[in-house]
Parts: C-alpha cells; structure tokens; sequence
C-alpha cells in the first residue's frame, strides 16, 4: 500500500481520523455538513499543505499488496505431508547404507545410489509443482488493482488539476466525474452538473441495471445498494457529469474491504475431501509400515544380535554391524514398497485429462484438485445476475392500442439476447405493421442514444442496455410495407437505421429523474415535426390527454382506458418487469421552425431542463413495453437436474427481492405458486435470523436478494461448518471473496471480471449455469475412476509388502531390491493406472445423491478383498524365488535349462549359515549372455547367484499388477459383464508396462542397473501361469461381493436429516 499502510495506524491518535466513514456516515449527512467535517468547499478544494498532511494520515489511495511467503517457507510447506516425509526419510537412510556399502564399489554399489537419487527427483519435482501452484494462487489482488481507476480530475488550491494521479487522492479532495470515467475512490455526490447521473456498479453490488445517483442524503443504516447519494471505487459513470467529496480511499473504500475479504478467505482454504482422505491413509500407513519394520526387526533380531545365558540372565552380547544394515536395508524396502510413490503422478494426470474433457464441456478448470471436488458439490450458491440470466436486458412483452377505446393488444416477446435474430414476437403481423406499432417502433428507435454491435460471436451494447434492447425489439418488429427502402448502412440495427433515415432527430431532452422521462424532437419525412417521448409509464401517462388506437386515429384519453393501462402495468410489474411507455405530440408552436440551430429563439427553453415537463405535456400515449434481464433457457433444465442429483441451488444475489423471486419461478428454484416467504430473504434479514444453520438446512431452493459480499461470504462460511460441499458461482467483485471461501469457486468467462476469474477456481466459458452442472457430473465420473486405480495402486503396493514381509519371516534372501520395487511403484503401474482414469462413466451417474465428503475411500470389505489379494502377490513372488531354487520344473515347465544348482528349502532359509556348510559347491549358470561362476566364493550363490530368481520375483510381480488392473475396471463387475475392451486404453496401458519391463530386461546397462537378467520362454511361461490365478481370485471375491452388496449398503439417513435432528 505505500507508505499509507504503514501510517494508517496514526490515525487514532491524530484529530484527523474522523474524517473516515467508519466514524462519518457521509451518505446521512446533507452537502453542507459534509464540506464542513472534511473541512474544504466545493469551490476551492483542499490546500496542498492539507493534501500533504492528510497524505501523512491516510496514505496513498491504493489497495495493500500482501506480505508474499518467502521461498523458503513455501519449500517446507511441501514437506508437510505424510507420504512425503516417509519418502524423504527412506530417502536419506538408503543414501547413508549407500554410502556406507560404497567402499564395495561395483555393479551393486551403483544400483544402491539410484534408488535414493530417484527418490529425490520424485521430491524435488513435486516440490517445484507446489511452489509454483501457489504463487499463481493469489493473483485475484492484483487483478483487483486492475480495477481501480488511474487519474482523476480534481479541484486543488482553487484550481482544477485533470490529470492528477488517482492514487495521490485524500479524504476532502473535490472530484469532477464525466460519462465513461472509472470512480477512482469512494465518493459523496454534492452537485450534479448534468440532470441526471447514472453509474454501472453491479460488478460490486450485483445489481442488474445503472443506478440513478442523487445528492440527497439516505438513511444512515443504507446497505451499500441503497446509499444513492455515494458512488464507489471502481465504477463506472454511464451517463451525465457531477461533482463528488472523497470520503473513503484506499483499503477503506468498499473495494479495498472486498481486497481485504479476499485475503482472509485465502487463510481459510481447506483442503480437497481426496486430500484429507489422502493424508489419513498416510498417517495410517505410517503406523502400519511402523509395525511391520517392527515386526521383521524382531523376527530377525536373532540374526545380528545373539547372547548366551549365563546364570538365567542374558550374557556375551554378539552384534553383527553388517547383518543389522543388512535387515534395516530390508525396512527401508518396505517403507518404499508400502507407499504409493506413483499415486500423486497419477493423481495429477488423471486430473488434468478430466480437465480436458471439461474445457470441452466449456468448464476450464484453473485449479486441478477442484475436479474432484467438484463431485461431492451437495450445495450450488449462484449468483443471479449473468449466470441464471444473461445479464442482457430483453423486451418480453410489448403492449399496444386496441382498434377502439378500452381495448388493448399484448405481444409476447422472445429472446434473451441483444442478437436482433434471438427469438420473435408471437403472432405478430409481419411486414403488416399498423400505425400504432408503427408509431411505437419509431420512438423505440430514435428516442434512444444505445446501439448494439456485433464483437466476435456475441453482441454486446453500447449504452445503456434498457435503450439497447428497445432498438434490438425494433428489429424484431421488422419495417412495414410500403416504407421499405434500402439502407445504406449494413448494419445488425438495419431497421432502426432506416427509420432514422425517415425522422431526423434536430434536438434532443435528456432524462432527469424528476419527469423519469426523454423526449427527441424529429423532422419527420412526412414534412412534420414531432416531439418522440419515452419514460416511466405512469409519468408519461400522467402528461397524456390522448391515445392513438390500431388505425392511428387519435381519441381523447378517458379514465377507463387510463386504469386500464395502468393495471396491466401493475400485472407486468409484478412480474418482475421493467416498463418503459412511449407517447408523442406535435412540437410545440414556438418551435415549429426549429432546425437545431442555437440561433433560434426557442433554442434557448431547451437550455434549462425544467422547461422539458412543460414541452413534453398534451402527449399522444401509444403503448408501452417490459423489459427483464432474462434467464437463460438452459437454467430451467439444470435446476431440475440438480434436484435428481440430490444437490441443492441457492440464490444469492444483489438485486431486489421481487425481481430475483420472479426469476426463480421461473426458473425452477421455487414452483409458480409456492409460498416462499421463509424462503426469500434478504442479506440483512438472513443477518438477523436468530438460528442461521436451521434456515440454511431447509429442502429445497433458497433464495438471498440484495445481498452484501461479507453476506454471501457468512452462507458460505456456514455452510461449510455444516458439512456442505459448496461451490459458489459469481462474476462480479462483490462475489469474488465468496469464490475465494467456497470449497469451488466458479467464475463467468465472458461477463465476469478479472477478479473474480482470478479468485475461482474454475471459469466458465460462456457464463451457463447448465455447464457447471455438466461439471459436476464430469467430476463424479473422474472420483470413480480415481477411486479405482488408487485400490489398484494401494492393493498393488500390499502385495509388496507382503512380498518383503514373507522374505523376511522366511528368512530367505531378500527378493527384490528398493530400486526394483520403485521402478514397479513409478514405471510399470503408471500408465495402468492412469488409464483407468478412462473408464466410462455410468449412465446413472447424475441420478445418485452426492457422495459424503466424509465417505471411505476403501471401505472395510475392499481392504479386505486387496488384502487377500496382496497376500497371493506376496506369496506367488517369494513362491516363485524359492521355486527356482528348490525345482527344477514346475507345472511341468522345466526350469533346468540355465544350468542352475538346487537347494533344499532348509539349506535357502538357513543361507546365512552357509560358511559353516562342508563341501558345499554349485554349479555355474547362464541368464542370456552371461554366465554366474562361484568357485570361489560358493557362498555368493545366494547374493549374487540370486540375481535370476529376483528377476522372476519382479516379472511376476509386473504381470500380477497387469492382470489385477483389469480387475480394477470395476468394483464388483465380473470381468464377464464388464470386459477388458470396454476401456481400450487400460489394454494399451498393459502393453506399454509390459514393454518398459522388456526394456529393463533385455538392455544390458538397464539391466545391471536394476539388477537383473533376461528370461527364457520357459521362465516366461512359469511367470504367466503364477501370474493369472489373481484374476480368478478377485473373480471369486468379487462375486461375493455382489451377493452381500444388499447388507454392506444398508441405506443410511440422509445427511440432512440427520443435521436437522
């Protein structure tokens, strides 16, 4: 923030501070009382003395920038987390053993290195990843700089300084604002210069439509829609000019406590429900590899540690150093064997191709661990304005003259857009148009200063969207036969172009608030002059003494037809309509030969707009139409789907109450003539409510209107306490702290701004509330599949350890080595597991209740089901080590041809003892090219000689993996139902496995890498026929599981009922 940051602070002990609206409410106080507490005038502005002083108070008129975490805190932040600190740990201790076993050199000592030396990579990178996920993670404040204005024009020492610096602004300063200009502080109003002032402040209040701006002071309890005699940081004026007093700058505008929200909901960022659930079964695998190194400590205690008794009490302790590494070796393979090194990798990819097939559905996702949020979203709080409407004002309903006095014609209009071709007027008279449409037309399109463009495929307005969407229904309407001739201008307002071709507008009388109307003196083709006027119903109704029927006679207004338009004025109005009339007359007499020039002597009335009510008066009223941000025509379907799906909408908006409950019967959150007056309230009425998370529990829609950001914050925060899974939907400032708290936050693409973008965590492309349920959908399709291969990967990882375990207990030489079991946990299960990532969705995936964010992972019956799986792993690899050295044919594969020597069972459990064995001798044997001598050393058999039984051990662990894949496929579908084709990816995954192990195998640097050697086919086929049985084991598994299915998913009570109880 500058120096002001840190000087904002004085202000308590400094007389000063009570210029701040914390102390000054300046939207209660009248013009004069204001001037005299900021102690300036309009006229002369502030001193520079005083602007120096009070610069020494309040800093300099920008938002703070936080205290960025340094690097390194960030780098120890990705060290907090279970998985990683095991990880980091067998890291440094198989760095320390590698060290040690260093002095032996050779083929073994290099392989010792890698293991640790991947083990860092795997770290180091996904430390990189991190760090970098959090500095992008906060740039929503600096997009909120974004927002603030750059220069300001301002009143100092008497003088008027134009281009002064927006941020060098104080408390007191005098501000002139002019159409177009961006508010750069917040602001008391204390003249206006034109009639009227208008400003765009819904991306800060969410308020649909420009707000009139006055002088006169509001009541001092005002939300910050209802204060109109202030306008605020960030804004915008679209229409006149005024003269305003600095009350607020800096972090004390309204924008500054929305930069300060949004840091706060920053520090209270939970993590994904996969995380925490991720982070239990580290802490859970923790204690258990704890136990189990433990336990094979124990069991091989007798190895290292030997001692006689002596008297009854233990005696002559005999450590063997070696053999003690040797066995904590052995711990740290089971610390790397138990923890599912691949699993984050996977994780990530699996979640940015879920991200693909989203930006498809026109969801781009900015955060990846949203994906999987977004599929146990039990709660939607949406925004109303641009997301469940278009935020494009429309005409829907257009209401004329009948052929005869009393009588009225209404036309119901389509569309939701500013595209002209959007939609038609029901049983309209085509290229028939009588002479009060026609009448109609030609005040909606001259007495009107907006025009609508064509930018990209969208059309946008240029104005003010109410005149906007007027000239789009002249479109609509078409232009009568007769009068059709060709435009000159190509343009997407053709219509309204030819009409201006045919009355040329001389003079224009701007709006004020006072005659809520305007009126355009036109030069008609016909050789009149007419005065167009358009405006609030009831005021251009009042100045009408007239009304032109269907065939464009003129008849005296009685007061039957009067009450009858103003009923059918009330019945729109109620309907959450906007209503604009249209009236004419012919010029008064004084400007009969008006031209627009300033030298006639009428110019000068139309200098003064108090003389505007007296010219628009004996008016000829010929109709009038409604207008409504309308909702888009896919929220109906969506709301409906959400309900199937078991997830609740809520709308929180900051527009008024009965434009936001029109919309939302219209729309499905309320039915059409439901009761929902315990369901719509206010933000401040919700703020009184005495028990909040009772009224937040209701079934149902609720609807929140003129609400605040701290009040959309305060739903989220409880709903969040509550258990909910919330995703928050907004495009405007206003709504950018509640992205931020929100466990989704979802942004507008093409209607949001940046902040908001930058506060969510996904942006939808074309602003449709139907795709964030298409979302949601795509999200509980990516957690099954996810749900899917973390079992295989962790039942993949039991078997390893049961693996090592059963070596261990066996007392047998050690199998496989860390960097083997590594290479299994990275390589060779990655792109299985990834590719079950690609599982079709079910078809009823979006008629099932969201998942509770609490819900198992792996519940009790699985594990048990990987447990029985991972102990056949365990068995069929240790099995297959022994059986080498112990058969010389197996199933009736001969395993004799390398040459290799037997053992007996004993002699390989006991190979410790070897040097103590007389004339003990094996044979030389042969493993592709290479031949295993041991004449010297016979002893070595079992270290060195074991290099083509540990081969074995590992190949049948990759094939055991493959096959357990396809079981993956489904939780308790029969291969049978459910066959492998079904995801051709998963069998291409297999392949691309199974040929990185024929790589490591059969290339010899590889090879001696990790410790290997080539197979024959017959070692291939022993392989294969331990390797299958694991399919049919899960087969039999799973088949139970389906018939005890009924007992294992008792229906629970719905969560909210249980809350509610």
């Amino acid at each position: 923030m500058g120096k002001g940051g840190e000087d904002r602070g004085n202000k308590q002990m400094n007389g000063s501070q009570s210029l701040t609206s914390d102390t000054f409410p300046a939207w209660a106080k009248d013009v004069g009382e204001c001037e005299e507490k900021f102690g300036v005038s309009r006229e002369k502005g502030l001193s520079t003395d005083e602007v120096l002083k009070r610069h020494q108070i309040y800093g300099l008129n920008e938002l703070e920038k936080p205290e960025g975490t340094s690097i390194f805190k960030l780098i120890l932040e990705q060290f907090n987390d279970t998985l990683v600190r095991i990880l980091l740990a067998a890291a440094v201790i198989s760095f320390v053993l590698a060290f040690y076993d260093g002095d032996e050199g050779g083929e073994m000592g290099i392989t010792a290195f890698v293991e640790p030396l991947v083990i860092f990579l795997i770290l180091i990178v996904n430390a990189m990843v991190g760090i970098w996920q959090e500095t992008n993670a906060e740039k929503a404040l600096e997009a909120l700089k974004e927002i603030q204005s750059q220069q300001a024009t301002v009143m100092r020492d008497g003088h008027k300084v134009s281009c002064l610096p927006a941020k060098e602004l104080v408390p007191g300063d005098i501000v002139e604002l002019r159409v177009g200009d961006k508010v750069p502080a917040d602001m008391r109003v204390v003249a206006l210069i034109s009639s009227t002032l208008r400003v765009e402040q819904g991306s800060l209040t969410g308020e649909s439509e420009a707000v009139s701006k006055t002088t006169k002071p509001v009541d001092e309890n005002a939300d910050i829609q209802g204060k109109k005699c202030m306008v605020f940081a960030g804004t915008t004026v679209v229409n006149g000019n005024c003269i305003c007093l600095v009350t607020d700058t800096g972090m004390s505008t309204e924008i500054g406590r929305v930069h300060s929200q949004i840091q706060e909901a920053a520090q209270h960022e939970e993590d994904t429900p996969l995380k925490k659930k991720l982070n239990e079964f580290g802490e859970v695998l923790t204690m258990i590899i704890g136990l189990i190194c433990a336990l094979v400590w124990l069991i091989n205690v007798k190895y290292f540690l030997s001692w006689e008794y002596v008297d009854g009490w233990p005696r002559n302790f005999k450590f063997s150093f070696e053999k003690c590494t040797y066995y904590f070796e052995i711990a740290v393979a089971l610390a790397v064997a138990a923890i599912p090194e691949g699993l984050p990798a996977v994780i990530t990819t699996c979640l940015a191709l879920g991200t693909r097939k989203m930006a498809q559905k026109n969801a781009l996702v900015r955060k990846l661990p949203s994906v999987e949020t977004l599929g146990c979203t039990t709660v939607i709080c949406s925004d109303k304005t641009g997301t469940l409407t278009t935020n494009q004002m429309a005409v829907s309903k257009l209401v004329a003259m009948g052929s005869r006095i009393g009588t009225l014609r209404s036309f119901n209009v389509e569309g939701t857009s500013f595209d002209p071709r959007d939609g038609k007027i029901e049983d309209w008279p085509a290229g028939r148009m009588d002479a009060n449409l026609q009448m109609i037309a030609k005040i909606a399109a001259i007495c009107n200063d907006a025009s609508v463009e064509q930018s990209d495929l969208q059309f946008v307005s240029r104005g003010m969207p109410t005149e906007a969407a007027l000239k789009v229904l002249v479109e609509k309407m078409g232009f009568p036969e007769g009068l059709n001739k060709a435009s000159s201008n190509a343009d997407v307002l053709r219509c309204c172009q030819l009409w201006s071709e045919l009355e040329q507008r001389i003079a224009t009388l701007e709006f004020d608030r006072d005659r809520k109307s305007m009126g355009v003196m036109v030069d008609s083709s016909s050789g009149k002059k007419l005065l167009l006027v358009k405006g609030a119903v009831e005021n251009v109704l009042e100045r009408s003494t007239h009304i032109q029927l269907l065939d464009g006679s003129v008849q005296e207004l009685d007061q039957y037809s009067r009450d009858l338009i103003l009923q059918s004025l009330h019945d729109m109005s109620m309907g959450a309509l906007r209503c604009l009339g249209f009236a004419y007359t012919d010029v008064p007499s004084d400007f009969a030969t008006y031209d627009g020039s300033e030298d006639h002597p009428a110019h000068q009335q139309l200098l003064s707009p108090s003389n505007y009510s007296s010219i628009e008066s004996n008016l000829v009223f010929v109709g009038f139409v409604g207008l409504r941000d309308p909702p888009r025509k896919e929220v109906r379907q969506a709301i409906a789907d959400c309900r199937t799906a078991g997830i609740r909408v809520m709308v929180i908006t900051g527009d008024n109450k009965s434009t936001a409950e029109a919309i939302c019967r219209e729309i499905g959150v309320f039915e059409a003539d439901e009761d929902i007056s315990s369901r719509s309230l206010t933000g401040k009425e919700f703020m009184d409510v005495q028990d909040q998370k009772s009224h937040l529990r209701q079934t149902g829609g609720l609807l929140f209107s003129r609400a605040e950001p701290k009040h959309k914050q305060e739903i989220v925060r409880l709903l969040k306490e509550d258990g909910e899974v919330v995703a928050m939907t907004g495009d405007g400032v206003n709504d950018a702290p509640a992205l931020k708290l929100a466990d989704i936050g979802v942004a507008m693409g093409i209607s949001g701004t940046e902040v908001a973008k930058e506060a969510s965590d996904m942006v939808l492309a074309d602003d449709n509330f139907s795709t964030i349920v298409a979302a949601v959908g795509e999200g509980r399709s990516i957690y099954n599949n996810m749900k899917a291969f973390i079992r295989y990967m962790i039942s993949s990882n039991i078997g390893e350890v049961a693996s090592i375990f059963l070596t261990a207990a066996l007392g047998i030489p050690e199998g496989m080595i860390p960097v083997q079991l590594l290479w299994v946990n990275l390589v060779t299960d990655g792109p299985p597991a990834t590719a079950l990532g690609f599982n079709p969705p079910d078809k009823d995936i979006m008629k099932k209740p969201p998942r509770r964010s609490d819900d198992s992972l792996i519940t009790a019956w699985i594990l048990f089901r990987y447990m029985v799986i991972g102990l056949y792993v365990g068995v069929a690899t240790v099995g297959v080590f022994i059986i080498w050295f112990t058969h010389s044919s197996f199933m009736g594969i001969d395993l004799s041809q390398d040459g290799h020597s037997l053992v007996s069972y004993s002699q390989l459990a006991r190979w410790g003892q070897c040097s103590s064995w007389e004339g003990f001798k094996v044979s030389p044997f042969t493993a592709g090219s290479q031949t295993f001598t041991f004449d010297s050393n016979p002893c070595e058999y079992f270290q060195q000689g074991k290099i083509k039984a540990s081969t074995l051990s590992l190949s049948v662990l990759v094939a055991i993996e493959m096959f357990n894949s396809l079981n993956a496929l489904s939780e308790d579908g029969s291969l049978v139902t459910m066959p492998p084709w079904v995801n051709p990816w998963l069998l291409l995954a297999m392949a691309v496995s199974f040929g990185l192990h024929f790589v490591i195998l059969y290339v010899p640097f590889l090879a001696q890498v990790f410790g290997i050697v080539p197979l024959s086919l017959n070692e291939w086929l022993l392989v294969l026929a331990v390797s299958l049985p694991v399919i049919l084991i899960d087969e039999v598994l799973k088949f139970v599981g389906r018939c005890t299915s009924g007992y294992r998913y008792a229906p629970r009570t719905p969560s909210a009922k249980q809350k509610a109880e």
